[in-house]
């Protein structure tokens, strides 16, 4: 795997309010990059959540506490009678098992343990 490339590709993922593309990438790293440089990236192994977890481990490792979670979801918000722009447009939704047409949202959640010390003045 890339490093650079996955460096590259993750910040773009992040960064991008419409349609993900190599080419958009590609334009983005002002042609550094080819938009064939970046799918054959993509498309040389096929990536599972163990590979991630390998990924990011080290980091959750630094920041992890005993008393805290993190939790992602993704959803798709289907909206079929909206037209298709950069925001609306073609997901695929597991719970349907078929691409619908929508808005995909990503909820990140942290939850910890606070201690509240109740104060009494005299």
């Amino acid at each position: 795997m890339n490093k650079e490339y996955l460096e590259l590709y993750t910040d773009y993922l992040l960064s991008t309010f419409g349609h993900a593309t190599a080419t958009g990438f590609s334009a983005m790293v002002s042609g550094q990059v080819s938009h064939d440089q970046i799918t054959r990236f993509l498309s040389d192994d096929e990536y599972t959540s163990k590979d991630l977890w390998l990924e990011v481990k080290t980091t959750v490792r630094k920041v992890e506490r005993e008393d805290a979670v993190l939790i992602f979801d993704d959803t798709v918000q289907e909206k079929p009678y909206t037209d298709e722009n950069e925001l609306m447009c073609w997901h695929y939704d597991h719970s349907k098992c078929r691409a619908v047409q929508g808005f995909n949202l990503l909820n990140c959640l942290t939850m910890w343990k606070i201690n509240l010390f109740q104060c009494h003045l005299n």
